[in-house]
């Protein structure tokens, strides 16, 4: 099947950090660009980070900017999002998803003390 699949989120103090990861099957990953998005309680989808195919281009969004770092690993088919800094406005299911639509179930981060 050709999927996305998130993990590695949970519950993290203010300040505390997580790292993410997405892993992909059933396509030819390395040949894609990523993005990272999050949905948080009540509000639209944000689009957060990007990455290029070989990973040597990282783009954010200016609200992460400085406490997240997005890589990938070809070879594993995974992407990583590590997020520092964590404060409560991050706090929102994130997803990985393609240029194209594809998105991932999510993995829910919660920022509360």
């Amino acid at each position: 099947d050709v999927q996305l699949v998130e993990s590695g989120g949970g519950l993290v103090q203010p300040g505390g950090s997580l790292r993410l990861s997405c892993t992909a099957s059933g396509f030819d990953f390395r040949a894609y660009e990523i993005n990272w998005v999050r949905q948080a309680p009540g509000k639209g989808r944000e689009w957060i980070a990007r990455i290029n195919s070989v990973g040597n281009r990282r783009q954010y969004a200016d609200s992460v900017k400085g406490r997240f770092t997005m890589s990938r690993d070809n070879a594993k088919k995974t992407l990583y999002l590590q997020m520092n800094s964590l404060q409560p406005d991050d706090t929102a299911v994130y997803y990985c998803q393609t240029n194209g639509g594809l998105r991932g179930q999510g993995t829910q981060v919660t920022v509360s003390s």
